[in-house]
């Protein structure tokens, strides 16, 4: 078998290899009404790419590499469906290159330099330039990714390398040196209806020949999760499923029966959002772990924002626990500060580890009763002047003013705790904190009262 046999991409992925820059915009052939929807629906020009405007702008280097001007090896990182493969076609298109994919999960360093050495020898005899799209590079080792340096250096081939992974922890510096490192973002959710809407209407996709409703449509972009390939793959089965039963629309439950997610109804900007968020404080504050549990899920699976519900959990570990449990508020920033560290999906562990320990911690809801009940005093008015022997005494003057004289310094009693005023005359004899039975407060509930009757002197 020849080598261009063995490393050329196939008619799904591969653009016609007579294409060239200067016919970069004519519609190539259509792919095969048998290949998945993706494929067919794969942009074959500029002007059908979707999302990724920050790279794409006029006079960006990615726009311009993908006009054909400035050619340069790039390195393409992003999530998964987020158009690596469509750009690196693109850019084979528009210089008028020869296209060779290789995955880094099935290649090893004699396949890259066979592909190489082809290269070569197509430049030379030909006077053909190959575009190597390497899909997965990150899962190259060192010595893979080395293979490639001198080919890369001298032009043989215009890489272009997509990774999932940050490449500057999972690619060799040389290698970055000599490539533009570009980040694609996760499509938006407008830009996956677009791609939807596109998708039902074009000849190349389901040719207007099914119509979608809107809980369907919404319950697509939801699963798509950023991921144009997801999202056309999900419409693709549903449509399937419709078209077995000879329907004309794709319904919610359609779209449900083939996939193995149902849709979670939720609104992150309308009531259920407001309700199921409810439920869950209501859940952990009731000490029903299993049913906050639920609620979490529920808000996970709809795409919540995991940053919201760390935050509520950082609230409600005063409000509800308070003191009962000094470690519910430890918990709870931890789960926050986890969730911004490493993301979803692993940040659920966290949250869910934060969301049993509220909902089984004892419950307090002394320290919210006992700061609402100084505010009230403060917004009433009881803000008396701060007793003299309490004032600041480290400034020119402030002896004169009898400012910190008097003052009696609570260490210098064996208790550490003595008899002083320490609240303005207004407010002397004034209860705030009021702790409960429960948990860790029951030792306070009899602490607090005696160290009231000593500082009062009673």
């Amino acid at each position: 078998m020849a080598q261009d046999e063995l490393f050329t991409v196939n008619a799904d992925i591969a653009p016609p290899p007579e294409r060239t820059g200067s016919n970069a915009g004519v519609e190539p052939h259509a792919d095969p009404a048998s290949s998945p929807l993706a494929v067919r629906m794969r942009p074959r020009s500029l002007g059908e790419v979707v999302g990724q405007q920050h790279l794409l702008r006029e006079g960006a280097p990615l726009r311009r590499l993908v006009e054909g001007a400035a050619p340069a090896s790039v390195l393409l990182y992003g999530p998964p469906g987020t158009g690596k493969t469509t750009l690196a076609n693109l850019v084979s298109i528009a210089t008028g290159r020869r296209f060779v994919a290789m995955s880094a999960l099935s290649a090893g360093v004699k396949e890259v330099r066979g592909v190489i050495e082809e290269a070569r020898r197509r430049r030379q005899y030909n006077a053909e330039n190959t575009v190597l799209f390497i899909d997965e590079v990150h899962r190259f080792s060192k010595t893979q990714q080395d293979a490639l340096l001198g080919a890369v250096e001298d032009r043989t081939v215009l890489l272009v390398a997509a990774t999932t992974e940050n490449p500057s922890f999972s690619v060799v510096s040389p290698l970055l040196s000599r490539s533009l490192v570009l980040q694609l973002r996760p499509l938006t959710d407008a830009d996956i209806t677009e791609l939807i809407e596109r998708a039902l209407a074009d000849e190349r996709g389901l040719g207007g020949e099914l119509t979608l409703t809107e809980d369907a449509r919404a319950h697509l972009v939801r699963l798509a999760g950023g991921d144009a390939r997801r999202a056309l793959t999900a419409l693709e089965a549903a449509a399937d499923a419709a078209s077995a039963t000879e329907a004309k629309t794709i319904d919610l439950a359609t779209v449900e029966s083939t996939v193995d997610k149902a849709a979670v109804r939720y609104d992150r900007d309308g009531d259920q959002h407001y309700d199921v968020i409810s439920a869950f404080i209501k859940s952990i504050r009731g000490s029903d772990v299993d049913a906050a549990l639920h609620y979490l899920a529920r808000m996970i699976e709809a795409g919540e924002d995991p940053r919201f519900l760390a935050r509520r959990l950082v609230v409600h570990a005063s409000e509800d626990v308070g003191l009962a449990d000094p470690t519910a508020l430890q918990a709870a920033v931890a789960a926050a500060h986890a969730v911004q560290f490493i993301g979803m999906p692993e940040g659920r562990l966290a949250l869910a580890q934060a969301t049993i320990h509220l909902a089984t911690a004892p419950k307090s809801n002394a320290v919210v009763t006992g700061i609402d009940a100084a505010l009230a005093d403060v917004r009433a008015g009881l803000a008396g002047t701060v007793p003299p022997h309490l004032r600041d005494g480290h400034y020119a003057g402030a002896k004169k003013l009898g400012n910190a004289q008097g003052y009696r310094y609570p260490h210098n009693v064996p208790e550490g705790v003595l008899a002083q005023q320490y609240p303005p005359d207004e407010l002397v004899g004034k209860d705030y904190y009021e702790p409960t039975q429960r948990g860790a407060e029951r030792p306070l509930a009899e602490r607090v009262p005696k160290l009231r009757r000593t500082i009062r002197g009673q």
